[in-house]
This record gives C-alpha cells, sequence and structure tokens, in this order.
C-alpha cells in the first residue's frame, strides 16, 4: 500500500501540484521560443533602406520627351 502512494505522488497524472508546475514550465518556455522566434522573423525582414529607383523621364511632374 505504502509502494501504491508513493507511485501516485510521483504520477503526472494525480500529483496536481508537480503537473501544474510542469506544464507551467513547458508554457513560460513555449512562449519565450515563440517571442525569440518572431523577433528574429521581424529582425530578417526588416526594412532596408529606400531603394534606388530609376523612374523614366516621361513620368516625372514635368515630363521630358525626346
Amino acid at each position: 500500500m505504502a509502494h501504491e502512494s508513493d507511485y501516485k505522488d510521483k504520477e503526472f497524472g494525480y500529483n496536481w501540484v508537480t503537473s501544474s508546475r510542469f506544464l507551467f514550465y513547458i508554457q513560460v518556455l513555449c512562449l519565450v521560443a515563440l517571442f525569440t522566434g518572431m523577433c528574429y522573423n521581424l529582425y530578417e525582414h526588416r526594412y532596408k533602406g529606400k531603394p534606388e529607383v530609376e523612374i523614366p523621364t516621361n513620368t516625372l511632374y514635368t515630363p521630358q520627351y525626346k
């Protein structure tokens, strides 16, 4: 009988204190991983500056035709 109660104290489904602690740490780890991944994705797709775009002269405010 003592062996069975010792087993239930260590079992995930029977001991709500250790199971809730475990689930809390898993949740925190998942949130940190998600936040890190989102920050890395934002860093990779950041605005890299104004590109040099060639504009045709006939589409300017004062167009210049050939």
